[in-house]
């Protein structure tokens, strides 16, 4: 009887180059074709776990965790300074789906700083505001303004407690005025007082008090 003899099926070349060109674990510098550089971890061709992003254009880097080609977890995002040729620190803190999420601090220029939550990119959330006008802004903040329940003090000592929209005094609301020995409080629109009772606060104690002291009603 005769044997017959089929030949073995073959897997095509590009199957074993394919498998060969995925990336997976740790690896040393990959270069981008547009320039950028990474060094780290990966996960079926995408950057995941530990890594460092560098930009080419930019010169801006990211290090820290990523999952799924994507920006996510805890870590450093920094830009280079022009003048200086140094990295500067820009945003330390949680990403999510390649955006600032969670609880984070960032750097602006002018030597302001932001400390609190994030949310899709924007401080949503609790947070801490430094401005560089030394005044200070404490409580909740809404895409990215002053929105809900806050505090904001001023250089001076004056210091305004109360609703916020927009980044602006809206709602009820206690405006100290401490330079002077006075208190205002009444209802806010849009940043402008709308009605109010204006009473003394600590006046005898003031550095700067009124002439007279306010009539009693």
């Amino acid at each position: 009887m005769p044997i017959v003899k089929y030949p073995r099926a073959t897997e095509p070349l590009w199957h074993e180059w394919d498998r060969k060109a995925q990336k997976c674990g740790l690896r040393h510098t990959v270069y981008a074709v547009n320039g950028d550089q990474y060094t780290g971890e990966w996960l079926d061709n995408l950057k995941h776990g530990k890594g460092i992003q560098v930009w080419k254009h930019t010169g801006a880097i990211y290090s820290g965790d990523w999952k799924f080609g994507k920006r996510d977890g805890y870590g450093l995002y920094s830009v280079l300074d022009p003048v200086t040729k140094e990295h500067k620190k820009v945003y330390t803190g949680w990403w999510e789906n390649d955006e600032k999420c969670g609880h984070g601090v960032m750097f602006y220029l002018g030597g302001e700083r932001y400390e609190g939550e994030w949310s899709c990119g924007l401080r949503s959330g609790w947070g801490r505001m430094y401005y560089q006008d030394g005044s200070i802004y404490e409580g909740q903040w809404l895409e990215d303004q002053p929105g809900g329940q806050g505090m904001l003090q001023l250089s001076n000592g004056n210091r305004y407690e109360g609703g916020w929209k927009d980044g602006k005094k809206h709602g009820p609301g206690k405006y100290f005025y401490l330079d002077k020995g006075q208190l205002f409080e009444g209802t806010w629109a849009a940043d402008i007082p709308k009605c109010g009772i204006m009473v003394d606060f600590g006046r005898l104690e003031a550095p700067a008090p009124t002439k007279y002291p306010i009539p009693k009603v």
